[in-house]
C-alpha cells in the first residue's frame, strides 16, 4: 500500500474521532449554555470562510466572479444549489478565451 493511502486513511480516522468525540462530550450535558450553542452554530461559517478566503486571494478574475456569484446565490438558495451554481459559473467562465 502506498503512503498516500495511509495518509488518507489516517485523516479519515482522525476526522471521525474528532466528530464523535465532540458528540460524546456534548451528549453528557443535560442542556447546553446559550453562548456555547451560539458558538457551535458559528462553526460552519468559520470553516467556509477558511476555505473561501485563500481561494479568493489566489484566484484570477474568473474565480472572483464565480465566488461572488456563489455568494449571491447563497443568499437565496440552499448550500447545494450554491455549490452547483458556483461550479457551473467557474466552468463556464473558464471556457471563455483570455
Amino acid at each position: 500500500m502506498s503512503t498516500i493511502f495511509w495518509i488518507i486513511l489516517a485523516g479519515a480516522v482522525l476526522t471521525f474521532l474528532t466528530r464523535i468525540g465532540g458528540h460524546l462530550v456534548l451528549s453528557r450535558f443535560d442542556h447546553v449554555h446559550p453562548r456555547v450553542e451560539v458558538a457551535l452554530n458559528a462553526v460552519p461559517a468559520a470553516v467556509l470562510t477558511t476555505l473561501v478566503a485563500p481561494a479568493i486571494a489566489t484566484a484570477d478574475w474568473r474565480g472572483v466572479i464565480a465566488l461572488v456569484f456563489a455568494g449571491l446565490v447563497s443568499l437565496r438558495f440552499n448550500a447545494l444549489t450554491m455549490f452547483l451554481a458556483g461550479a457551473a459559473m467557474i466552468i463556464l467562465l473558464r471556457q471563455l478565451p483570455v
